[in-house]
């Protein structure tokens, strides 16, 4: 399988990763042969890129799923849910969130050590539970690195999942004073009514994108006055942000490329403890990406080394008269040897 542009896509290649809708239903299997009807209504509702089946990778396996599939679609629809609730005045139930979120965190704990790769494929109605679901994941995961207890993680874990809630809260229903337009102030307001949770749930929404610096919104807080699990979650929602192309539509990065932009904001706008625990779930290079090496050669990531997420295996396939020269290339050995670039 491999990670193509959807731009480098050709009818009759075979789709190796199911397209979700914004609610969890199924829009294109995967297994299915692309037609150029399919490619053109894929990029018109906003897919980026895909996966691919290839007869050269066809042993290539993606990188274990954190969450299963039936829990994807279960915490899509309950976001859907709760945006359709809120955006016609109603309420949302608090209990179905919790349940959802518990399942999401016995399965990032029963995974704790598979390198995180967020490979959903995104169109324009899913894209903001797919960014929902992402944030909750790796808050967690890094919550879960840095031995938060239970408790914790469940608050971190519903702060993340909703940290952007106030985007879908109706002006009429929350009328709020000048000066508080801001989307973090409408979703503190609206989870501080949630009883069943802790006040610190409300103040992730309110502050997941103030920086260290004083620089972040809506407040400009600075570091000590930032709530630890905000500082999390603002590590999340910036790398996630970072790879989808955000809101701005800005060009979506490939996964090192962010992390890099991370790195460069460490102790100026972001925790460098929690880059550090960040840089420990995160795959880099996932399985499926064709990178060239600084010996020039071009391959596909096959395989991945726990704990070392910027070495992993590169198949190098060279076409020499009418037969095909494999090899492949370990960068956990290959002390010399470098990922040079990330090819699209």
């Amino acid at each position: 399988m491999k990670y193509v542009m959807i731009e480098d896509i050709e009818p009759g290649q075979i789709l190796g990763k199911t397209v979700y809708t914004a609610n969890g239903t199924v829009l294109l299997s995967a297994g299915v042969q692309l037609t150029v009807y399919m490619i053109s209504t894929l990029k018109r509702i906003g897919v980026t890129v895909l996966y691919i089946e290839d007869q050269l990778f066809e042993d290539i396996e993606m990188e274990e799923e954190v969450v299963s599939p039936k829990l994807k679609q279960a915490i899509f629809r309950e976001m859907h849910g709760i945006s359709q609730a809120l955006k016609s005045g109603k309420d949302f139930n608090a209990a179905s969130v919790a349940t959802n979120v518990d399942m999401l965190l016995g399965s990032a704990l029963e995974n704790k050590d598979v390198a995180l790769h967020l490979a959903e494929i995104r169109t324009a109605d899913n894209a903001e539970y797919i960014h929902a679901l992402n944030v909750c994941l790796i808050s967690s995961m890094i919550g879960i690195n840095m031995q938060l207890n239970p408790s914790q993680l469940k608050e971190l874990a519903i702060g993340a999942l909703l940290h952007d809630i106030g985007k879908v809260v109706p002006e009429s229903k929350l009328p709020l004073e000048q000066g508080k337009e801001h989307h973090a102030w409408r979703g503190y307001d609206m989870l501080r009514q949630k009883r069943e949770w802790s006040l610190l749930v409300a103040h992730i929404a309110l502050q997941h994108h103030e920086k260290l610096n004083g620089s972040g919104e809506p407040r400009g807080l600075t570091a000590e006055a930032i709530q630890p699990y905000a500082k999390i979650v603002a590590v999340a929602n910036t790398y996630d942000n970072l790879i989808s192309g955000g809101t701005s539509g800005d060009k979506p990065l490939l996964p090192h490329e962010a992390c890099e932009q991370l790195m460069a904001a460490s102790e100026r706008e972001l925790d460098r403890d929690i880059l550090v625990e960040f840089m420990r779930i995160i795959s880099i290079y996932p399985n499926g990406t064709s990178v060239r090496l600084s010996t020039k050669e071009t391959g596909v990531v096959v395989r991945q080394h726990r704990g070392l997420p910027g070495r992993p295996v590169i198949r190098i396939v060279r076409r020499t008269d009418d037969e095909l020269d494999i090899k492949e290339v370990d960068l956990s050995s290959e002390t010399t040897v470098f990922i040079e670039a990330v090819l699209s």
